[in-house]
């Protein structure tokens, strides 16, 4: 009497599951313990995978890290592209900008950490990556499109400049988050709930608008 056996056929490792699970590890471990802090060890330990696997997809930890960076700035530029500007009311435009951009603060605190520890670096880990400076152009050129239909239609001041404008919404935006314990504890709220983020984000575009639209402080 014959059986048929059959070699069970060796599982294929998925290359793009595999490469997509060590950046979300690496992005938690850079975040909670900084560039220098984050060790690759600790990466494999809760991947459960080998060392040299993670060498195979990435050259080094600075290439794991830029990874780390570009995924992060993605996930930016896919919230950006949510974006639904009609170019005919630069008023409500400008707050769909303000809402999504905190709200995205808000979704990810991950990426207030990261950018801490390569603050601290001096940002020198993304000035090698070929592809951070293109995600960022669409918020750049969406909030200088939005912001020159104002000032055409004779809604925004004048004087408003597009950089000094992104500065003050992410500070609006992401403050709150990156110091959201200290400021929970000392204010006696909570920073952190459902009502108060919400809250945020009205108040950051309202913030934001009040500025552009007080025609009478524009610079002669």
């Amino acid at each position: 009497m014959t059986h048929d056996t059959k070699t069970p056929k060796p599982r294929q490792r998925n290359a793009v599951a595999t490469r997509d699970r060590i950046l979300k590890i690496a992005s938690k471990e850079f975040a909670a313990h900084g560039y220098d802090g984050a060790r690759i060890d600790a990466i494999v330990a809760r991947c459960k995978i080998s060392k040299n696997l993670v060498y195979h997809y990435f050259d080094s930890k600075e290439a794991l890290f830029i990874e780390v960076m570009e995924r992060a700035y993605g996930a930016m530029r896919e919230r950006q592209n949510e974006l639904a500007l009609t170019g005919e009311d630069p008023v409500r435009d400008m707050r769909e900008l303000v809402e999504k951009t905190v709200q995205h603060f808000i979704d990810q605190p991950e990426f207030h950490q990261l950018l801490s520890t390569e603050n601290l670096h001096k940002a020198v880990h993304i000035r090698k990556s070929k592809v951070i400076s293109e995600m960022f152009n669409p918020l750049r050129t969406a909030l200088s499109t939005i912001l020159e239909s104002g000032k055409q239609k004779g809604v925004f001041r004048r004087d408003a400049d597009w950089v000094d404008l992104y500065v003050s919404i992410s500070g609006l935006g992401s403050y709150f988050i990156t110091n959201r314990y200290t400021l929970s504890y000392v204010l006696d709220v909570d920073l952190g709930a459902a009502d108060r983020q919400q809250s945020r984000l009205r108040h950051a575009s309202d913030m934001v608008i009040s500025y552009l639209c007080d025609r009478s402080g524009e610079a002669a």
